[in-house]
């Protein structure tokens, strides 16, 4: 349903996207990376909201340079910020958007307006002003409005950001049920759990590179178990050789290892051998978080961003 070979983006000699490979298929694809790493331009440049500078990407069979309308007529974009008119009705917003998508038959355009609203719960608030309805209704509504021409393919750009945990959940089992009726669903989003949950492949980029791509557990399958010991002392002077230590700081010293479950018990001998104190220590499997950090948390020479990974660490 999406195809990008080679794809650029210059900006006055600033290359925010640096020849992007993408296949995505009936399936939720995310989009992962950090503020600047190039998402929304990729999305921008997939809607035909941008050009592109070099390189093919097409939208349901469609070039996005050459059919650009075509590619609209089979798409709907739900961008981060709020796109519901407050002064409308739930009903009336979704009716308006139908009008906008060009569904001039009356009749037609009723029975839609009804079968979005009913599809994402709202029903029996169709007929309140949007501005009673709370941050998850209007997410909800605002994917109504997308559902109202029956796209092939649905862009959202973090769907979640700004919700409840409940409203979360409620958002993505709706997108959920989209992709298993047909719609490929191409999102961008912070949230590691919820990607890691969700999403069918992620691929994770850094200024304009794919680093990563592939399903959320086969990323974490390859990669060694997260070792974490407090301390007040640092690191022994000699460790296992199956463990690689990342770094100490502020009491907290971080490994990894491929069998943490067994190296942690050697781990903590060479504390106790030398002496130094150990207040508390787990061992974990990694995770989709773990795979995004070490990905894009990296300075410019290719070294690893031990700090980012730290904080992200201390969080847990």
């Amino acid at each position: 349903m999406i195809e990008a070979h080679g794809l650029k983006k210059d900006y006055d000699g600033n290359l925010a996207v640096k020849g992007l490979d993408l296949t995505v298929d009936n399936e939720i694809y995310g989009l992962l990376g950090p503020n600047g790493s190039g998402k929304t331009t990729t999305v921008n440049m997939l809607t035909t909201m941008l050009s592109i500078t070099e390189g093919t990407a097409s939208v349901c069979g469609y070039d996005v340079k050459k059919d650009a309308a075509k590619v609209r007529e089979c798409i709907s974009y739900v961008p981060q910020d709020m796109a519901v008119d407050a002064r409308l009705t739930g009903r009336e917003n979704v009716t308006l958007f139908a009008k906008l998508y060009g569904i001039r038959d009356r009749a037609e355009r009723k029975r839609r307006v009804n079968e979005v609203l009913e599809i994402m719960n709202l029903s029996d608030r169709a007929d309140d002003y949007t501005a009673k309805y709370s941050g998850g209704m209007r997410r909800r509504l605002e994917l109504a409005q997308a559902l109202v021409h029956n796209p092939r393919v649905l862009f959202l750009d973090e769907p979640t950001v700004g919700l409840d945990v409940a409203s979360r959940r409620s958002i993505w089992e709706y997108i959920v049920k989209l992709r298993d009726s047909g719609v490929t669903i191409f999102v961008t989003t912070h949230q590691m759990d919820e990607a890691e949950r969700y999403c069918d492949r992620v691929g994770i980029l850094r200024k304009g590179v794919l680093m990563k791509e592939g399903k959320p557990d086969e990323l974490t399958a390859g990669m060694d178990s997260i070792i974490t010991i407090r301390t007040e002392g640092g690191f022994p002077s000699k460790i296992p050789d199956s463990v690689k230590q990342i770094e100490f700081k502020d009491g907290l010293a971080l490994f990894t290892s491929p069998d943490g479950s067994a190296s942690l018990p050697e781990l903590v001998r060479c504390y106790e051998a030398e002496g130094i104190k150990i207040f508390s220590s787990s061992v974990r499997e990694p995770t989709l978080e773990d795979i995004y950090m070490l990905s894009v948390g990296q300075q410019e020479e290719g070294a690893f961003d031990a700090t980012q990974f730290r904080n992200m660490m201390r969080r847990r």
